[in-house]
């Protein structure tokens, strides 16, 4: 390769997507677009399609950038539908829309949504979450038929509880505790793990795999 590949992460900033974000950039081969959410807002159509007006067409995409939404299904307004809707699952199939034109015109792409372990079962309040997460896995399952003969690629990456600062926020010590009880490996992933199998999924490295919802959750699902 002579020249870096163009590589979109959304959601950048922080946890997850700034590990995949600094595991992309160290290894020199990528030129990365990092919006942050005044750069492209995922809840605004229009946000995303001048954003993405202005840079270059895109050979990499990472759908990181999400939220968590935890109500009863009884509790639910519409504000939080629409709002969980348009940032979990529109938003990244309407940046999705948008860059696969170029990657099936030079037969080449990557594409990686940053799903979760309740987007393949859930629990009690992730009736929005997990929606939109299945719903996330259900794109990558029929992108990857769709887009497999034009040799693009498209996967799932599914993380269990990562020590990120929403998790340390949103679980406190003692809930934290009795949660690593029940992961084999006993403990949270750190964002690193979960950025490193993201960037071999990306790397020219992977030339088969497609289609899969990938967990990474130290066995919590087992």
């Amino acid at each position: 390769m002579t020249s870096k590949r163009t590589a979109l992460i959304t959601g950048a900033s922080r946890g997850i997507g700034k590990a995949i974000y600094d595991a992309l950039a160290q290894t020199g081969l990528y030129a990365i677009f990092a919006p942050t959410h005044e750069d492209m807002n995922l809840s605004d159509p229009e946000s995303i399609e001048r954003y993405m007006q202005n840079i270059p067409e895109i050979e990499v995409l990472v759908n990181n950038a999400g939220i968590n939404i935890l109500e009863a299904v009884d509790e639910v307004d519409d504000d939080s539908l629409r709002q969980m809707m348009s940032v979990n699952l529109e938003g990244p199939l309407r940046i999705i829309r948008r860059v696969v034109p170029q990657m099936k015109s030079q037969q080449y792409g990557r594409i990686i949504n940053i799903s979760s372990i309740w987007g393949v079962r859930s629990k009690e309040l992730r009736v929005l979450y997990s929606m939109t997460k299945f719903g996330l896995n259900g794109v990558t399952k029929a992108l990857a038929r769709e887009l497999g003969s034009y040799n693009v690629l498209v996967n799932s990456v599914c993380p269990g509880y990562v020590n990120t600062e929403m998790t340390r926020k949103n679980v406190p010590p003692n809930e934290r505790e009795i949660i690593e009880k029940t992961i084999p490996l006993g403990r949270f992933a750190e964002p690193e793990e979960i950025a490193r199998f993201t960037k071999f999924l990306i790397s020219d490295e992977n030339t088969y795999i497609t289609g899969q919802t990938l967990v990474i959750d130290g066995g919590f699902l087992a």
